[in-house]
């Protein structure tokens, strides 16, 4: 186990206030452990920005009577499947489906696949969350 470093942050009394509230707002017990999220985010951004390998979300929705689009969907993916690790499908209602695809790989690779599934024709909205493997945190 690592030790702990301690420093200091100098801050204007009016940012102070705000990221307090903003602490107690979020639950967390003190100011260091929100730090040390703000710190690990940003390093999380780098690994995206920087190309290192991700883990990612894609969540989509789409109406399932729409013509092909389970098929579609379903030959993009199985043409990703080394980056397409799981997926978990949900009917939403009478006609709309959520589908969560579990992605990992390079961050453009996981970028350019999910851009091709979100833009295919009849797919309502998706959304693509990058995340670290938590190997570099």
């Amino acid at each position: 186990m690592e030790g702990i470093a301690r420093f200091g942050v100098s801050m204007s009394p009016s940012l102070l206030g705000k990221f307090d509230r903003l602490i107690v707002s979020k639950g967390y017990a003190n100011r260091s452990e929100a730090i040390r999220d703000l710190v690990r985010d940003t390093l999380v951004e780098e690994e995206v920005a920087g190309g290192e390998e991700i883990v990612g979300t894609l969540t989509l929705v789409y109406d399932h009577d729409a013509r092909d689009i389970v098929r579609r969907l379903t030959d993009i993916q199985h043409g990703h499947h080394g980056e397409i690790i799981s997926t978990l499908h949900v009917h939403l209602d009478q006609h709309n489906c959520l589908e969560v695809l579990v992605m990992r790989g390079k961050a453009g690779e996981v970028k350019s696949i999910a851009d091709r599934i979100i833009s295919t024709r009849d797919v309502k909205h998706g959304r693509l969350t990058m995340t670290s493997t938590g190997e570099g945190l």
